[in-house]
């Protein structure tokens, strides 16, 4: 799933089936930030930056700063190049949609209030500029000052008038588990402005529970884990009993773990329930009505009939959505994810699914 093919004639070989990419990773640089920051914070910014560095010294460090080795615009950075990305991916493969994920903000959500504030600021203004404006295939996520609930619900209200903001950016590692009260403002804000919380793996806590791990295998496969804990801290705490229209992604965490989840829960809840006495539902009927999925890294068996059976059991295939999380080295290639999936659910997952979510237009062709 993570090769690519040579470019062919876009016009010439225009698909039927829509086309939604849910993942995609703008990374804004400094000569971005800086003039859209007020003076005091400008400083700060000059003389301190954010506590988390950028990409390419991120933990575990990965070779080419965990980038396509394609995907490096001369004298810039990956993500940062609107043409270079609308010729390796928007273009080249036909997409009709695609959503922004600005990663930034899992560590810029985390500053002290007021200079957190003003950076998801700047984030969101430089996406609205220098991406939306001049393209309009593409929606974004709304950054948020996420350990600041209430400025990030202030956040959210002034880009809700934007209908190009299609979902509220949340993280799987945050100071405390995202079930918690203090995060409810935000979920509160999102179901004000009708909009679904995307949680995308990382954060400035990431997953670490015991410790860091000591291999980047170790960090890579337990994108899972941090889900699975998110979607039980937002069920035990009773997040959809306060909130029973928000809707949830899990954005690059996998799929095939959710089936065993969900008969955990549903069994260990049947004992428990004195614990939990504020759910209304077995734990899997929050998970159906509320979750949705992005499929990288969607989990790749020798046989493709067991991931098939994963589905089955999982029966959501109506909350599925493609991602190719452009640009990082995983990137999976819209034109051989397909042929992984069942074909009965190959239009839904690759299209339909989020145009169904987000509001988006389908092709004519299609829709028909």
């Amino acid at each position: 799933m993570t090769s690519t093919v040579a470019s062919q004639n876009a016009a010439r070989n225009r698909a039927a089936r829509t086309l939604v990419d849910s993942d995609i990773h703008p990374q804004a640089l400094p000569r971005d930030v800086l003039p859209r920051l007020d003076a005091r914070n400008r400083r700060r910014f000059e003389m301190f930056g954010s506590r988390v560095p950028g990409p390419p010294e991120i933990y575990p460090r990965v070779s080419n700063g965990g980038y396509r080795l394609d995907s490096w615009p001369d004298g810039g950075f990956p993500g940062n190049d609107l043409a270079l990305m609308q010729q390796q991916l928007l273009d080249e493969f036909d997409i009709d949609h695609g959503v922004l994920i600005p990663l930034q903000s899992h560590s810029w959500g985390v500053e002290a209030r007021e200079f957190a504030d003003a950076l998801c600021r700047a984030l969101n203004d430089w996406i609205v500029e220098e991406w939306l404006d001049p393209e309009p295939r593409l929606r974004s996520s709304i950054a948020v000052p996420l350990e600041s609930p209430d400025l990030a619900a202030e956040e959210i209200r002034r880009r809700a008038g934007d209908p190009r903001f299609v979902q509220v950016l949340l993280s799987t590692g945050g100071e405390a588990l995202f079930g918690r009260r203090r995060y409810w403002p935000i979920y509160a804000a999102a179901v004000e402005a009708g909009l679904p919380i995307a949680a995308h793996t990382g954060g400035l806590e990431q997953h670490r529970g015991p410790g860091w791990p000591s291999f980047y295998l170790e960090e890579h496969v337990w994108n899972g884990n941090t889900m699975s804990a998110l979607i039980m801290s937002m069920i035990c705490e009773g997040v959809f009993e306060e909130f029973p229209t928000l809707k949830v992604i899990c954005v690059e965490g996998g799929i095939a773990w959710l089936g065993p989840l969900m008969w955990a829960m549903d069994e260990a809840w049947t004992m428990l329930r004195e614990d939990v006495p504020h759910l209304s539902a077995p734990p899997s009927e929050y998970i159906r009505g509320h979750f949705w999925f992005t499929t990288q890294p969607i989990e790749e068996p020798a046989d493709p009939a067991h991931l098939e059976t994963a589905l089955r059991h999982i029966d959501m295939n109506d909350r599925i959505m493609f991602a190719s999380d452009y640009p990082h080295w995983d990137f999976d290639s819209p034109r051989m994810a397909p042929r992984l999936l069942p074909a009965a659910i190959r239009e839904q997952v690759m299209g339909a699914n989020a145009c169904r979510l987000f509001g988006l237009p389908r092709r004519a062709q299609e829709a028909r």
